[in-house]
């Protein structure tokens, strides 16, 4: 590049992005930090402090309003925080988007696919966009075949598809993106039990590579048989974490039904 005549940025704000590490040292996946957005008077997300490690699955409860899917969405930098910040493997959402953004895959509750294509096309676009168009028909097949699609599904129409399988590639997309951290939003909602047990198992299969999960939910049951860690969010607020190795069924109802009495 010719030399510029005016004067530029200094060679230090050339350089590309660092990622910030916590006081611990390697950084989190997902990191809140006293995470606020307001709408007027109105605090949708209120000082939210939150740290998800590599191969942590991550449960957001709380009813309509209390923050969920907003925390979601200042994480994919879809909304920019009114304070504080949220950070995925180090990088500031806000500051170092592309950065952030490229380390992320994100399914919404309803998956958003190309109806007229099969489920291995729909992948083959998608990996496409994230950059990963080298990837071979046959290896998206394995991605596709890996997260539980059925085979013989594969080169079907997505119009033909259940809600569950439609999710099988939207968290295909993810996988193929290689991404740290998944997104999820109301994952299980309107899927039958079987597709719901095939859902937990395949959370297992990502836990054990690896990926951060923040999945935002109002199904206890699921929350509990899917999570390593459960927060409960009212107001905005996140006001009780717990471990799913510490508790049942039926404590998780009764401590969220607790607090949402208070």
């Amino acid at each position: 590049m010719p030399t510029q005549s005016v004067p530029g940025p200094s060679a230090a704000s050339e350089a590309p992005p660092v990622p910030i590490e916590s006081a611990a040292g390697e950084a989190p996946t997902l990191e809140a930090r006293a995470l606020v957005k307001r709408y007027g008077d109105l605090e949708a997300v209120a000082g939210l402090d939150l740290s998800i490690q590599p191969g942590e699955i991550y449960c957001l409860l709380g009813p309509n309003g209390a923050g969920k899917t907003t925390t979601i969405h200042l994480f994919l930098g879809f909304i920019e925080p009114s304070s504080g910040s949220a950070r995925v493997s180090g990088f500031d959402v806000a500051q170092d988007a592309l950065e952030a953004r490229r380390r992320l895959a994100y399914v919404p509750e309803q998956v958003m696919l190309y109806r007229n294509l099969s489920g291995l096309e729909n992948l083959e676009y998608f990996a496409a966009l994230g950059g990963r168009e080298t990837l071979s028909a046959e290896r998206l097949t394995e991605i596709l075949v890996g997260v539980g699609l059925p085979r013989d599904a594969v080169g079907r129409r997505v119009g033909e598809y259940s809600k569950g399988m439609r999710q099988k590639v939207g968290i295909a997309i993810a996988v193929a993106k290689d991404a740290e951290a998944l997104l999820l939003d109301e994952p299980t909602s309107g899927l039958d039990p079987k597709a719901s047990r095939e859902f937990s198992e395949l959370m297992e299969r990502l836990r054990g590579q690896g990926v951060a999960v923040l999945m935002a939910t109002h199904d206890l049951f699921r929350a509990k048989e899917s999570g390593t860690r459960i927060g409960i969010m009212r107001h905005g607020r996140l006001v009780t974490e717990l471990s799913t190795d510490e508790i049942g069924h039926a404590d998780l109802e009764r401590i969220y039904l607790d607090h949402m009495q208070e």
